[in-house]
């Protein structure tokens, strides 16, 4: 008989392994001699403990999930227990019993892992709720909807939770979609019916600026034109495919009416400039009567000057005032001498004054009320002459107010 620690081979050839219950028969080994035999066997159980060692290298690396390592150790010990090897089993199985707590550990590891990605998870999807349930209150429709493609883009990336937590957020997260672009929807379409009014509304103010182009009534057209500019802000913006062609439309013919007006108005003042020359020379001769040595002489000239100078026409505009000032103040000084005169000599001027600044406080007040009417008009024409009126009645006021605070 030829044996070992662990098993034997009797004379049939039949070979034995010794376990803690006894021995045990693996198998017979007929062709060879009994070292051969035990040999044989012996490295079917080499070959286990690899196998077994194998294991173990896996399990403690972590390569395994615990449901992996725990089916393979299964696997394992269902080789070894009852294996036709001959060798000490029960080491191998001990070994295989020792991998337990480490799969375990393995295990609560992996769960406490688990655990605090579902954590981050359902807090990196609390975040996303809490921004998409911000945007859906707020009136952000350009940015809005960006950012809310952004935030399902990662919620796609962020894990699943359990089910119901998952699906509560997700609802929420939905609801909160949902609500903001409804929203949006009925903004923009409030804003198109808006533009669509506006469209209407400059189409008609445009037609009527391309009517008026062509009118030659300066003022009232240009009040008229003021009120179409007026009325085209307040109608706001309409598509934006069409609000700049109407725009070039209205301001087209406002520029029309407007480049005719100027051009009637500089061909107005190079024909009245040669009034201008009459009316300096006028100046010329009415300063003359300064200082006034002869009061009833000069009051002569000044009325004769006075029927050359409206005789003389109209002058360019932006020598009106200049001219007329002059004109009238030749004119206050005159009066003024006058005045002087007539409070020296009449006892009852102080009354007359008085009457006189009434009455011209009434007429001045007339004047500007006409004055207004035209200035809203937009008679130009009018109205340069209520303006030429009322600083002649305005002078004729100072004059008045001076004489009676003489006397008072």
């Amino acid at each position: 008989m030829t044996s070992n620690e662990w098993g034997r081979v009797d004379d049939d050839r039949t070979v034995y392994v010794r376990t803690a219950e006894g021995e045990r028969a693996v198998g017979q080994y007929p062709e060879g001699t009994p070292e051969e035999a035990l040999a044989f066997f012996t490295e079917r159980y080499a070959a286990l403990a690899f196998e077994v060692g194998l294991l173990e290298q896996r399990v403690a690396s972590g390569r395994l999930s615990p449901d992996e390592a725990a089916e393979s150790v299964a696997t394992v010990r269902t080789q070894v227990s009852g294996a036709n090897a001959v060798g000490d089993l029960a080491a191998l199985e001990a070994r295989l019993d020792a991998l337990a707590p480490t799969i375990e550990a393995q295990r609560e590891a992996r769960r406490a892992e688990r655990a605090a990605r579902s954590a981050e998870a359902k807090e990196a999807k609390e975040r996303l709720v809490a921004e998409a349930e911000r945007l859906a209150l707020g009136n952000d429709w350009r940015n809005g909807a960006n950012r809310l493609r952004d935030l399902l883009e990662e919620w796609k990336k962020v894990p699943r939770l359990d089910r119901a937590s998952d699906d509560a957020l997700w609802r929420r997260f939905s609801t909160a979609r949902t609500s903001y672009t409804r929203r949006r929807k009925a903004h923009f379409s409030e804003q198109a019916e808006k533009r669509e009014g506006a469209r209407v509304v400059k189409e008609r103010l445009a037609a009527e600026a391309e009517e008026l182009a062509t009118s030659t009534e300066w003022g009232a057209t240009a009040g008229r034109y003021r009120e179409l500019m007026r009325q085209w802000k307040e109608a706001g913006p309409a598509p934006r495919e069409v609000d700049d062609a109407l725009w070039k439309r209205f301001r087209g013919a406002q520029d029309a009416f407007f480049g005719a007006r100027d051009a009637a108005n500089a061909a107005a003042d190079q024909e009245f400039a040669a009034n201008a020359e009459v009316k300096e020379a006028l100046l010329v001769e009415a300063e003359g009567l300064l200082p006034v040595q002869d009061l009833d002489a000069a009051k002569r000239a000044f009325r004769d000057l006075a029927d050359r100078w409206d005789a003389a026409g109209k002058v360019p505009r932006d020598r009106m005032k200049e001219l007329e000032g002059r004109f009238r103040r030749i004119e206050q000084e005159i009066r003024s001498v006058e005045d002087e005169q007539w409070r020296r000599s009449d006892p009852e001027k102080s009354a007359r004054a008085d009457d006189m600044i009434g009455k011209l406080e009434a007429a001045i007040a007339k004047v500007e009320a006409d004055l207004e009417q035209a200035r809203a008009a937009g008679q130009e024409k009018k109205v340069r002459e209520l303006e030429e009126n009322l600083e002649s009645r305005r002078l004729f006021l100072d004059t008045a107010r001076r004489a009676s605070a003489d006397f008072g």
